[in-house]
């Protein structure tokens, strides 16, 4: 099994992330990797901002000037595969997620704040290899059913329940 190195980075000092996300991350990079047939070490960063932070990337990157719940950053291209010299792993690119969006998102949609970050991060990561739920309803589609594959095989429902067995909150 190839390997992959998650960073998660938490700039959000007012929302402290919970213990277990960073794993619920690597495992949710992870599933998507083996789901899709991935098969080179590769690396991958995941960051948490503040609505403020997102807002402005979206603005410089997008466009789009507004709150974001996840934006994703390629660095893997069809013909370009971009490597870190001292380890030889592929570089996917950067996931950066509102920390702040995602506990009111949760709360809206009635689930956990575990549920809700592992969706974002599978969602992330496919856009980082390429898929695109923008440029037309198939391909919507497509991503919304592989999204929810990954997270069924994680275990990772709107009433799943968490390491610990208890419902998640």
């Amino acid at each position: 099994m190839p390997k992959l190195k998650v960073y998660v980075k938490n700039n959000q000092n007012e929302i402290k992330v919970p213990v277990g996300i960073r794993m619920l991350i690597r495992r949710c990079c992870q599933a998507v990797l083996t789901t899709e047939g991935f098969e080179d070490n590769a690396e991958v960063s995941v960051s948490f901002v503040s609505n403020n932070e997102i807002r402005l990337l979206n603005k410089n990157y997008r466009n789009k000037d507004r709150v974001t719940d996840v934006l994703s950053f390629p660095l893997m291209e069809e013909n370009n595969v971009e490597r870190n010299p001292e380890t030889g792993y592929v570089l996917l690119g950067d996931i950066v997620i509102s920390l702040e969006t995602a506990v009111k998102q949760a709360s809206n949609y009635g689930h956990s704040l575990e549920r809700e970050i592992g969706f974002l991060t599978v969602h992330s990561m496919l856009h980082l290899l390429g898929y695109d739920h923008e440029t037309s309803p198939l391909d919507e589609r497509i991503m919304r059913e592989k999204e929810e594959s990954v997270l069924e095989k994680l275990g990772i429902s709107r009433d799943a329940t968490f390491i610990t067995g208890e419902p998640l909150k």
